[in-house]
């Protein structure tokens, strides 16, 4: 069955950065998009990036373009969240997502405080 497990979150002061990881099992992880998504704590769901198939082309929302990279290592079925200059605002459990969001992780909880 498809599994999507998260880690690499933890706690960061402002302006740091943190990488997040998710290992994904149970389809051809190399044939699907990828994305990240976000829930700060008491609010809704937000799309943080997305990533294609083969890796080369990458999306980001506004919050985070040019602070955020997503990734993908297809020979590993991971993928990649490096999270840089980091703000208390990106406060949020970060959870990977398969295609078209069919299938979610559990998350991994990132905490940005000084």
């Amino acid at each position: 069955q498809v599994q999507l497990v998260e880690s690499g979150g933890g706690l960061v002061q402002p302006g740091g950065s943190l990488r997040l990881s998710c290992a994904a099992s149970g389809f051809t992880f190399s044939s699907y998009w990828m994305n990240w998504v976000r829930q700060a704590p008491g609010k809704g769901l937000e799309w943080v990036s997305a990533i294609v198939s083969g890796g080369g082309v990458t999306y980001y929302a506004d919050s985070v373009k040019g602070r955020f990279t997503i990734s993908r290592d297809n020979a590993k079925n991971t993928l990649y969240l490096q999270m840089n200059s980091l703000k208390p605002e990106d406060t949020a459990v970060y959870y990977c997502a398969k295609g078209s969001m069919d299938y979610w992780g559990k998350g991994t909880l990132v905490t940005v405080s000084s």
